[in-house]
């Protein structure tokens, strides 16, 4: 948490740790890595093609679901405080349905001005193009820091949206391709329904978590009904008034969402009751913090490791082991431990569920998404929820958790960075071509991704140290 204690250092931390992590996995090189960096489905299990019968998880399934659940986890934050504010349900429920459509409108802005979808190969128009798109978002997205009437600001913001469609119908696709609705970048797309029903389902539900957790089983109900054709929960699956951004089918990230602003609730009494209560030192809370943030790290490796092997009787096994030793380090009274046990409690009741249901469907996957995976990856969510508050809030490891922290706070700019900012400077400077020496090997494939993620970084911490915020 920062100074003014309105942010919460450990979940900017895990949202930036997310969103760095899934644009590391879009940067390393293809094909030339071991299985495990890239998506089970897509590893050199199948040869480097998509293939949904392919059971088991990397680390690289797990950075979208873990932004899902720091989203949710953000809601009594965001949510909670317009309410505690006083703001009405009406308003609220008003805000989440327009920044769901703001982030659909970001979801399909991106996509049609991505380097490669402008032409391929691409050339100096196409790196240009994605240059001006970058620029172009800031008095769309960004409150200018300047004294004006309130019209204006809301002029400035109509002329950028509006030149923005402009640019979109008149920009000459490669490959023929022309300007569609349809076409959007998906996983902001999932982002911009999860900011409408679970900012919605929220809203109507705060201080009654019960009933949020309870609308779980009906959504799992229409999904489980869906396979008769000729049931209503098929109707309600193929029904969509706008078809390029809402489908029902969106719906199963609440499964994570819902989850996240469960650990919010938690994150958010404790930082209340932290900054009210008196400083109680307990010595061997201290001690046990160090395993405590060794095991919440090495169960999430450990389910890695033994889903994606398939070793799925030493997992369980394994995982329960971890469990209890964790239950037994977390018995000790401290100001700390309660919150920690509170995440641990919950997270332990998904990950037992995720590994309960890993057989169904065949056994865990991202693509088509199972229960298991939902379970699972909420539970582990979960746990990295206490590991981030070891790190953040009684080590204070400033290092390695702000550059974190800056990406979780500006999570679209960072998203963008690399497509829009990144390649196409180094290519404009004449850099990009040094970029393709290193996809020749693993070490150089994963050293690629690393110099790219890195240099998004040092463009979000700038935006974000200058007060650029992209806000929908």
């Amino acid at each position: 948490m920062n100074n003014n204690s309105t942010r919460a250092s450990s979940l900017d931390a895990l949202r930036g740790y997310a969103i760095l992590t899934m644009v590391l996995s879009g940067s390393i090189a293809w094909g030339v890595l071991p299985g495990w960096m890239y998506h089970a489905q897509v590893g050199p299990r199948s040869n480097f093609v998509f293939d949904g019968s392919i059971y088991g998880i990397t680390w690289v399934d797990l950075v979208f679901p873990f932004f899902l659940f720091a989203m949710g986890a953000a809601f009594p934050f965001s949510i909670g405080n317009k309410y505690r504010k006083g703001s009405s349900r009406r308003r609220m429920i008003y805000d989440s349905i327009l920044r769901g459509f703001r982030l659909t409108f970001f979801a399909i802005f991106i996509q049609h001005i991505y380097p490669w979808v402008v032409s391929s190969p691409q050339d100096v128009r196409s790196w240009l193009i994605a240059l001006g798109g970058f620029a172009l978002m800031f008095p769309m997205f960004m409150r200018i820091p300047f004294k004006m009437p309130e019209y204006v600001r809301m002029l400035i913001q109509i002329l950028a949206y509006a030149t923005g469609v402009f640019m979109l119908l008149n920009i000459n696709y490669a490959d023929g391709r022309t300007f569609s609705l349809s076409y959007s970048n998906i996983i902001i797309l999932v982002l911009a329904n999860m900011a409408i029903f679970g900012s919605l389902i929220y809203t109507l539900t705060i201080n009654k978590p019960w009933i949020r957790i309870a609308i779980l089983p009906f959504i799992m109900a229409v999904f489980l009904g869906n396979e008769n054709t000729e049931s209503w929960n098929h109707s309600l699956m193929a029904f969509s008034p706008l078809p390029w951004m809402y489908k029902f089918s969106y719906l199963k990230y609440l499964f994570i969402v819902i989850p996240g602003s469960i650990a919010g609730e938690y994150l958010h009494e404790w930082l209340h009751c932290k900054s009210t209560i008196p400083v109680n030192d307990n010595k061997d809370e201290r001690k046990r913090m160090p395993w405590i943030l060794l095991l919440t790290i090495g169960l999430i490796v450990f389910n890695l490791y033994g889903l994606y092997m398939r070793f799925l009787v030493l997992n369980l096994v394994g995982t329960i082991a971890i469990l209890c030793i964790l239950y037994i380090l977390l018995q000790v009274e401290g100001k700390n431990t309660g919150y920690w046990y509170k995440l641990f409690r919950a997270g332990t009741y998904l990950i037992l569920l995720g590994l309960a249901f890993e057989a169904y469907e065949g056994g865990i996957r991202k693509d088509p998404s199972t229960y298991s995976y939902y379970f699972l990856a909420s539970g582990l969510a979960f746990m990295a929820m206490i590991a981030f508050s070891i790190m953040c809030d009684i080590y204070s490891w400033s290092r390695l958790t702000r550059p974190l922290e800056y990406a979780g706070q500006n999570p679209m700019i960072a998203y963008v960075s690399t497509q829009l900012v990144v390649l196409p400077v180094l290519n404009l400077a004449g850099l990009g071509t040094y970029l393709s020496y290193l996809d020749q090997n693993a070490w150089l494939g994963f050293l690629r991704g690393v110099i790219v993620t890195s240099l998004a970084l040092l463009i979000t911490i700038l935006f974000t140290k200058l007060k650029c915020f992209w806000r929908t």
